[in-house]
């Protein structure tokens, strides 16, 4: 198959992709098209359909497979597909790991690479309370190693909670190297179990949306909860403990605005919020970079509220 971000302005297509979106609109004279948006493991095109009641277009719902016919057009700048025909695919026709996003990192190296820093916990009752998670609560685990840590902007994809998580505690290791006064015990814990909650808030692939809960509480509430009802499991956990472990998660997105019930308070819950941010800012540019093929500067981009640029310009 031709992946996506092998397209250019000007190609025809004809392939099967993942329809991750449809909508009917009406357009400024009344006439009936259908946005819809394709899939496979490299990105998302926009595409429509300008005709919906054309013998060619089958009739199809999002999550279904399609079969696409149509030439790829440029539109204030982006690539989009104006379909002349759609078939829908049945199981058999398609491989699914080839429509969804994944990490480009092995995901068992990576899930063993979070053992090992677990492992290298001293405080008993922290590396208790992470092995009840990660070891011993296989279905936790198994959804952990999957889950995207977003729907969009940084790490969308399966394996990317795993691989997210996995960069702030290596992060906050290395915090804790320069910076001798953090509490490397709390922090990595805290690092580990900060975007937990979001094996509740964003649901599996091929969905990838937010659950009823994620809407409701989002994944710092339900993060702390979720480490909150483990502790209890657990004899004598202290309290102070708990509630520096829980502080931490309920602040490391650092302000109001941006969610946190909680500013941080104690050392380890600054650096968390730090290591997070850097995590998620460097993803969501690599990304960026990744997703375009222009040089130089490359306008302005709401998440970093700047105008951008391709480094190492001519």
């Amino acid at each position: 198959m031709k992946y996506i971000k092998e397209y250019k302005d000007g190609d025809r297509i004809f392939d099967i992709y993942f329809c991750k979106f449809k909508s009917s609109a009406v357009t400024k004279n009344g006439k009936s098209y259908d946005n819809v948006i394709i899939q496979d493991k490299t990105g998302t095109l926009d595409a429509k359909i300008w005709d919906p009641n054309n013998a060619g277009i089958a009739d199809f719902d999002a999550m279904d497979y399609i079969e696409v016919y149509g030439d790829i057009t440029s539109f204030n700048g982006a690539l989009q597909v104006n379909v002349k025909r759609v078939r829908r695919c049945e199981e058999g026709e398609y491989d699914e790991q080839e429509y969804m996003p994944v990490s480009s990192r092995n995901l068992d190296e990576m899930y063993a690479e979070l053992l090992a820093l677990i492992d290298s916990i001293e405080n008993t009752y922290l590396k208790t309370l992470l092995q009840k998670f990660f070891v011993e609560d296989q279905a936790f685990a198994q959804r952990f190693r999957k889950a995207s840590a977003a729907k969009t902007v940084h790490h969308g994809f399966i394996g990317g909670l795993l691989e997210h998580t996995l960069g702030v505690a290596k992060l906050c290791d290395f915090y804790c190297k320069q910076y001798p006064v953090l509490n490397r015990d709390l922090l990595l814990t805290a690092a580990i179990c900060h975007d937990m909650g979001k094996t509740k808030e964003i649901s599996p692939f091929p969905a990838n949306d937010y659950t009823n809960e994620g809407q409701f509480l989002g994944h710092i509430v339900m993060g702390s909860e979720m480490l909150g009802a483990k502790i209890r499991e657990i004899p004598n956990f202290p309290s102070i403990l708990a509630m520096e472990l829980q502080h931490c998660i309920l602040a490391h997105h650092g302000e109001y605005e941006f969610g946190s019930p909680k500013k941080p308070a104690i050392i380890e819950a600054v650096a968390l919020c730090y290591a997070d941010n850097t995590d998620a800012k460097m993803e969501t540019f690599k990304e960026l970079l990744e997703s375009t093929k222009e040089t130089g500067w490359l306008g302005y981009n709401k998440f970093f509220e700047s105008n951008l640029a391709v480094s190492r310009m001519e």
